[in-house]
């Protein structure tokens, strides 16, 4: 990895913005982040095999009413790959929660999408009144997941988490493979930006990636587990659906029962990754709950 790459794709994007680099912790792993706007703060987690610029088409929206940030997670996109990390649940919050901490952070609307979503939840629970409110969009807590995205995305997950085949397959990871997974994502599958599948496909040849693929996908049982935390949420809580997401009408309401007065929206023609299918809804929805959220306090 070069400093240009990390730069190079989220410029094109965002040209007035330039990705700077966090430690998490002293002497931890560095993590690529953004900050950009003005205004109250608001922190965006990305989904499953993505990074940051899976916002593309959401933070120049929000730009005149927050001070966004978004990051890569450790191992993911342009952070530091660390040999032998643990990717389970409990590690990843426990990212997030340094990262805020770390820039001090606070009075946070914390929203993510996907495993994000599900993030953004748990470190909502470990952060306490540091979080002002939260906004989920698809969490990812119920089995099998992305094995629920089409045959393929079934197919090469099961593979890749093998015990035997598992690291074969994760370093076996291709552009038309990788368009296939997140192409399940999508309702209308022509949203997902074909350059930024060009930029997931040069950070997954970094070396060290395969393992991180691997130990993500064998990790994800421990988001569904991560669902007792839900209950210890004291924010507002706002959880967005695609109404042709991967998760169930029950699983739905499953989550909406375990956290407190938590609200509702189901968003038209959207599957999985909301952020780049129905980026204006995204945006509005964001909008409008710090509105909301304001006005009660």
């Amino acid at each position: 990895m070069t400093m240009q790459d990390a730069v190079d794709y989220t410029r094109r994007w965002w040209p007035d913005q330039k990705p700077q680099f966090l430690s998490l912790t002293d002497g931890g792993p560095k993590v690529r982040y953004l900050r950009a706007g003005q205004g109250p703060v608001l922190v965006l987690l990305h989904s499953i095999r993505t990074q940051l610029d899976l916002y593309q088409r959401v933070i120049p929206k929000l730009t005149d009413h927050f001070t966004v940030y978004a990051f890569d997670y450790p191992g993911f996109g342009w952070s530091d790959i660390v040999p032998g990390a643990d990717y389970r649940e409990p590690a990843m919050r426990q990212h997030v929660v340094n990262f805020i901490e770390r820039l001090d952070l606070r009075d946070i609307t914390l929203a993510g999408e996907s495993l994000g979503a599900t993030l953004a939840l748990t470190a909502a629970a470990a952060l306490g009144d540091r979080v002002k409110q939260v906004v989920a969009f698809n969490p990812y807590d119920y089995l099998p997941g992305a094995e629920r995205a089409n045959l393929l995305a079934s197919v090469l997950i099961k593979s890749v988490r093998a015990p035997l085949i598992g690291p074969m397959f994760a370093a076996m990871e291709s552009k038309s493979s990788l368009a296939g997974i997140l192409g399940g994502g999508f309702h209308d599958p022509r949203r997902l930006p074909p350059d930024l599948l060009d930029e997931l496909v040069k950070g997954g040849k970094r070396p060290g990636y395969a393992k991180v693929a691997r130990a993500v996908y064998r990790g994800l049982p421990s988001y569904v587990s991560a669902r007792s935390h839900y209950a210890q949420i004291n924010a507002p809580v706002t959880l967005v659906y695609g109404d042709h997401d991967w998760s169930r009408p029950g699983e739905r309401e499953a989550d909406r029962a375990l956290i407190k007065g938590a609200k509702m929206i189901i968003l038209k023609d959207t599957r999985h990754i909301a952020s780049l299918e129905s980026p204006d809804a995204v945006a509005r929805i964001l909008i409008e709950t710090l509105s909301t959220a304001n006005s009660v306090a």
